[in-house]
Parts: C-alpha cells; structure tokens; sequence
C-alpha cells in the first residue's frame, strides 16, 4: 500500500512490522499509538490511513480525533491483505462519509 500511496505523492508514512521474539508476536499498540499520535499532531497531514487490523490499538485516538469535528486529519482505516472486518463495506464507508461531510454519497 506504501509504494502505490508514494506513487499518489505520499511523502510522510510509517512502516509498523510485526515484532517477532523467540517466534512469538510481541504487541505493536506503542509503536502504533506514537505513530498515529505524531500524526495527529501534526497541522500539515490531512489524511492518515491506518489499516483496520491496527485500529484496535488506537480506538481511543481515532474517536478523539472523529469527535473533535476538525477537517483534518480525516483517518481513514483500510482493509489488510486478509480482508475487512466489516461485512457490510458500503455500508460503513457511505456512514463514514456522511458523518465526515455531513451528506450522502452514493458509492
């Protein structure tokens, strides 16, 4: 997803790996939440996409940021290569852009 957003013009990203130790999987919440915190932050990123699987460890933040009512940054959360969590897609997306915008879009 990273080469085709600096593709689009992306300058600024993170690349959060998942962490292996002796085979097991250490958790990636700090590194997630100091990235999206540096984001949020930051008065020049507008968009900041975030894949679902790492939402889980910021649902604080991203609520935080939905509820200030501020236009940026708008966070986007996108589907991992395993799939969405949500079952109903246009249905998340047309709620999602209705509470952003303040109207529907058809999709």
């Amino acid at each position: 997803m990273v080469s085709g957003l600096r593709l689009a013009g992306v300058s600024r990203y993170f690349i959060l790996t998942l962490k292996q130790v002796q085979g097991k999987n250490l958790d990636t919440g700090e590194d997630v939440r100091k990235a999206l915190s540096e984001l949020i932050d930051e008065p020049n990123i507008g968009v900041v996409v975030i894949l679902e699987d790492y939402v889980e460890y910021v649902k604080d933040l991203v609520a935080h940021v939905r509820e200030r009512r501020k236009v940026t940054p708008v966070i986007i959360e996108a589907p991992s290569k395993f799939g969405t969590k949500y079952k109903d897609v246009v249905g998340y997306y047309k709620t999602f852009i209705k509470a952003s915008i303040g109207f529907e879009v058809e999709i």
